[in-house]
């Protein structure tokens, strides 16, 4: 497997100095492995399969989808091409399905601005995803990260970090948003890396 790209890496050094609670975390942890997959309609598409249900079954929803398909994989195009009574067989609900035709239809028809999306910063790729029905704003963090390499995203709505933060921590109840962000400051630029660790920390591996 090859190593993940810098700075996932070697952000743990950064982290561990500046924070002595996340230090302990890392050091049972070990370096970062996260290695971003830059096929942006993939990783959109499975973070709408994935939605509200485990792992084991939007894998399988996954698989039959790409099947579906062909030896070209998921594309936009091609799922444009299938009926929805073929989609729906794959495992795929009502509101999936909607989902999933509304981000087909605008990576179809916005093409120079998915070509873009590399080099924007991370606040105009989330105004700008989050028009496509099934994105949200943390799904379009969950993008920054896991398809764009982005290094410092904090998405203070996700449970898994949350909780993390709260066990690791020792307090009481899960953070709010104000405290976690002012709880990160020490983690910046990296606190994509320091989020999954305390996703780590939960036991939550890339694919959740």
């Amino acid at each position: 497997m090859p190593l993940p790209p810098p700075p996932f890496l070697t952000a743990h050094k950064s982290l561990a100095r500046r924070d002595p609670t996340l230090a302990a975390l890392i050091k049972r942890v070990g370096p970062c492995t996260l290695q971003p997959n830059p096929a942006a309609f993939h990783v959109l598409t499975w973070s709408i399969i994935s939605q509200q249900i485990s792992i084991k079954a939007a894998a399988s929803v996954a698989r039959k989808v790409k099947k579906l398909c062909g030896r070209r994989g998921v594309r936009p195009g091609r799922l444009e091409e299938l009926a929805d009574d073929e989609l729906r067989a794959c495992g795929l609900s009502a509101g999936k399905l909607l989902s999933i035709r509304s981000l087909s239809r605008y990576f179809l028809e916005n093409r120079s601005l998915i070509r873009r999306l590399k080099d924007m910063p991370d606040a105009d790729v989330i105004e700008a995803l989050v028009p496509i029905r099934g994105i949200g704003v943390w799904t379009a963090q969950m993008f920054l990260m896991f398809s764009l390499g982005r290094p410092d995203v904090l998405p203070v709505a996700d449970l898994g970090l949350r909780a993390g933060v709260r066990d690791v921590y020792g307090h009481p109840d899960l953070p709010t948003a104000d405290s976690l962000t002012a709880l990160a400051e020490p983690w910046r630029p990296f606190r994509s890396v320091a989020t999954w660790y305390f996703w780590r920390s939960r036991g939550f591996t890339e694919a959740e």
